[in-house]
């Protein structure tokens, strides 16, 4: 059926199709409708869950914690501060290998305060073990929500999954989805099982209790070894959603890429105006290409290694900001390519911090810009649009 959906409906209406049986969450802008919906499809009899109200974040994981330790599939969503309040027990989640999964719609950490949109409350916890997702569209939002059950509660992963939006853009704009059948994903996912370790009264065990270091680290190597094989589940969860929906997304999203001379890679749904800026330069003879990632985490190294092989200029284009470093999609990248023998000119932009827009123009004169760049040799990372006057400093 296709809906018009927001965003944050289209994620509610994925956990609704996951069959989820506990919810815990606690309102934050620009998250609260996708827990507003949830509560109304459990009041209306429309989902059978267990809907958790608790006083904070850090309570609504460790509720996720206690539900998917004993069995349940579990779902909770946030944004920005409410990731950090929550930030000791997403480290658990992840070390106690437990597949839950949570929307975050990225939004701005202050000060000063700020409810727009910014990739790097998403980006500050990638080394916390999650596997990470971020979509461009909300088609793409509901389809990856559904998927990420199935990757996260895989025996070879078995790790929690966070799947990025952008606040406002994503989030509280209306596209057409199309809402699979629910018997369909049934199929696709049928309810958690095969589960190697339950909280069960009749079997008790301890869980989270104090280790060794040489089982600290054999624990640690095996966390380390599922995420390795999250890249090849990705790919045979995406192949087999498109054998029955008829919908791919992959790993990495390519366009116009084939044959690019310059590519601007990037997340996010900005992606969408750098695409659009891509067709108008190739109008002019320009070859220019996209290239968007779609997982953030474990990040694609070999992938991306291997595709940016034949192209001579990538600008990154980063949402987020590590102060003194730069961006860290920027670093990632450039990281994937020290090895390669044919490694392309790279030239970093920082755009877009704190929700400014990043236009289809602005997209065409990133993609000129490292062209000159290109010419001169310049790869280092320009602040884009920057005005400092506003601040009065």
């Amino acid at each position: 059926m296709i809906r018009v959906l927001t965003g944050n409906h289209s994620v509610a209406y994925a956990a609704l199709l996951s069959n989820v049986e506990v919810i815990s969450a606690y309102p934050i802008t620009p998250q609260t409708q996708i827990v507003e919906k949830l509560a109304e499809f459990v009041e209306t009899g429309q989902l059978k869950a267990k809907y958790v109200r608790v006083e904070s974040e850090h309570s609504a994981m460790a509720v996720c914690i206690g539900a998917s330790s004993a069995g349940a599939r579990t779902f909770t969503a946030t944004s920005s501060h409410g990731l950090l309040y929550m930030s000791e027990m997403v480290y658990w989640a992840s070390a106690a290998r437990l597949p839950i999964v949570m929307p975050v719609v990225c939004r701005t950490l202050g000060p000063p305060w700020n409810i727009w949109n910014e990739h790097t409350d998403f980006l500050l916890v990638r080394d916390y073990g999650w596997v990470q997702f971020f979509a461009e569209s909300n088609q793409e939002l509901l389809d990856t929500v559904v998927q990420a059950y199935r990757i996260a509660e895989d025996e070879r992963v078995l790790l929690p999954v966070m799947v990025g939006l952008d606040a406002f853009t994503l989030s509280h704009i209306s596209e057409p989805v199309d809402v699979p059948e629910m018997d369909l994903v049934k199929k696709f996912l049928p309810p958690r099982s095969n589960i190697p370790y339950v909280l069960d009264p009749s079997k008790p065990f301890t869980f989270g209790n104090l280790a060794y270091p040489s089982h600290h680290m054999a624990l640690k190597f095996m966390h380390h070894t599922s995420m390795e094989n999250v890249i090849k589940v990705v790919s045979e969860v995406d192949n087999e959603w498109n054998k029955i929906f008829g919908r791919s997304y992959g790993i990495l999203d390519k366009f116009m890429f084939d044959d690019a001379r310059v590519v601007i890679l990037t997340i996010g749904s900005s992606a969408g105006d750098a695409k659009e800026a891509a067709k108008y330069l190739r109008k002019r003879g320009v070859d220019a290409g996209v290239l968007r990632l779609r997982l953030t985490n474990p990040f694609p190294a070999k992938e991306i290694s291997n595709i940016l092989s034949n192209v001579e200029a990538v600008a990154v284009v980063d949402r987020n900001l590590s102060p003194g470093n730069g961006g860290i999609i920027l670093e990632k990248v450039r990281s994937s390519l020290y090895s390669s023998k044919n490694r392309p000119f790279i030239k970093g932009y920082l755009a877009g911090l704190g929700g400014k827009d990043i236009t289809v123009k602005d997209y065409v004169k990133i993609f000129e810009k490292t062209l000159e760049s290109y010419k001169k040799g310049d790869s280092g990372t320009e602040w884009f649009n920057l005005n400092l006057e506003v601040t009065n400093l």
